[in-house]
């Protein structure tokens, strides 16, 4: 069976973000849904932030219906988040095969988002993750495509141009708020939400001087956090937006509207929220100006100046990824031969030895022995299909050793030389 990963990608600059923020809520949650009725649908993970939504697929290439996947993830995409079908169609690209790999390690890096190297992109990937493995979704072949995007996000951040750089959507719009309010330091600031992009928040605050910073949550939650990043709790919202002169949501369960504001002056607005946390009637209010991720965006580096080295580096560790997938059968087909001559002849050991610990003793050092008379087959083997010989190393196996690639290519077990670094 061999089985093919794919995306489905559209992000802010070709779907819009009235289109995410509909798909945000909603999308991940359907991903059960998608991999139990999806034709050729192996396992699924949804990413849905609030500048791209993407979903990457485990598909069974030799299923009869696997074309109709993509159909079916856009049909239960798009009627979880309430979008036509149509028109999420039309802003999705899709992604097949080995270029996969490439497009999620650049997404987890940072270098496709609004702010290229911003530094919440990769938690968001992990948890996106973390979700779908909790829900059931993922398989061994997703398993070893996230965990080795979240090991290249952090070898771009600590190795690259991008690392350091203190790069995020939040900063960004503090940038901007800075040059609509006399000064941080006198600004009376409040912020909506206690998320991790709210915690982000006031880090940026507090590193450009604010210094009287209130909270509100419509969870209950505003208490302790707050008492953990030395601000202050506010229990009612209408009195806390009629205080502020700034104002940043980030928060996916509250809408600030026009009945929510009172008091005729001059308030900036921020919204980091997805869905947005800011009704659009609140702009026609006389004095108020809002900045949403729309006009944030207008305002970032262009991605070709942005990024450097960084996508050497995505680019060299999706090629490596790809030549493990290709090499992982013979790999996984030599192991188990070698693995399983080995625990025959600990066996036969074990009978004839003096006592428990002898038997213990030889097969810890048989085992030793095999894992290092592996490793430089393993090692040979991806180097050979980096180079696109692949096959040349299956077929020298088969006539060395006798035996088949039995697995498909990405299926190795966990724990195979495919899935090591």
């Amino acid at each position: 069976m061999e089985h093919v990963l794919v995306c489905l990608t559209a992000n802010h600059r070709n779907a819009g973000f009235d289109l995410l923020d509909r798909l945000s809520v909603a999308a991940p949650q359907a991903t059960a849904e998608l991999v139990a009725t999806g034709p050729a649908v192996r396992g699924a993970v949804v990413i849905a932030t609030c500048n791209r939504f993407e979903t990457y697929l485990d598909v069974d290439a030799d299923d009869p219906d696997a074309h109709r996947s993509v159909d079916h993830t856009i049909q239960v995409m798009s009627s979880a988040g309430s979008v036509d079908s149509g028109e999420l169609r039309d802003a999705v690209s899709v992604i097949v095969g080995d270029r996969v790999p490439q497009h999620l390690f650049a997404v987890a890096a940072g270098l496709e988002s609004v702010v290229v190297g911003e530094d919440e992109i990769s938690g968001q990937v992990a948890r996106s993750y973390e979700l779908a493995r909790a829900d059931g979704t993922t398989t061994s072949a997703l398993d070893r495509l996230f965990q080795r995007a979240a090991r290249t996000s952090r070898e771009v951040r600590s190795r690259s141009d991008l690392g350091g750089a203190g790069r995020s959507l939040v900063r960004l719009a503090l940038e901007l708020a800075g040059s609509r309010i006399p000064s941080f330091a006198e600004a009376r600031v409040l912020v909506v939400g206690t998320g991790s992009y709210a915690a982000t928040t006031l880090a940026s605050l507090h590193g450009r001087g604010a210094r009287d910073i209130a909270v509100y949550s419509a969870t209950g939650r505003a208490t302790r956090f707050a008492a953990k990043y030395g601000v202050r709790a506010v229990d009612s919202l209408a009195d806390a937006l009629e205080r502020a002169d700034l104002v940043i949501t980030c928060t996916a369960r509250y809408t600030i509207g026009p009945d929510d504001l009172r008091g005729a002056r001059p308030r900036l607005l921020v919204d980091l929220g997805m869905p947005h946390n800011i009704d659009a009637a609140v702009r026609d209010i006389p004095g108020i100006e809002v900045l949403d991720l729309s006009l944030i965006a207008l305002h970032a580096p262009l991605p070709e100046l942005s990024s450097g080295g960084a996508r050497t580096l995505v680019e060299t560790a999706a090629s490596e990824f790809t030549a493990e997938r290709a090499s992982a059968p013979a790999v996984v087909a030599l192991r188990r031969h070698v693995l399983d001559a080995t625990e025959a002849e600990i066996a036969r050991a074990a009978a004839h030895a003096a006592d428990a610990e002898e038997a213990a003793r030889t097969a810890r050092a048989l085992r030793h022995l095999a894992g290092a008379l592996l490793h430089t087959p393993s090692t040979r083997a991806r180097d050979l299909a980096l180079g696109g010989r692949a096959a040349d190393f299956a077929r020298g196996v088969e006539a060395v050793f006798g035996v088949s690639p039995a697995e498909p290519a990405g299926e190795a077990p966990a724990g195979s030389s495919a899935s090591a670094s």
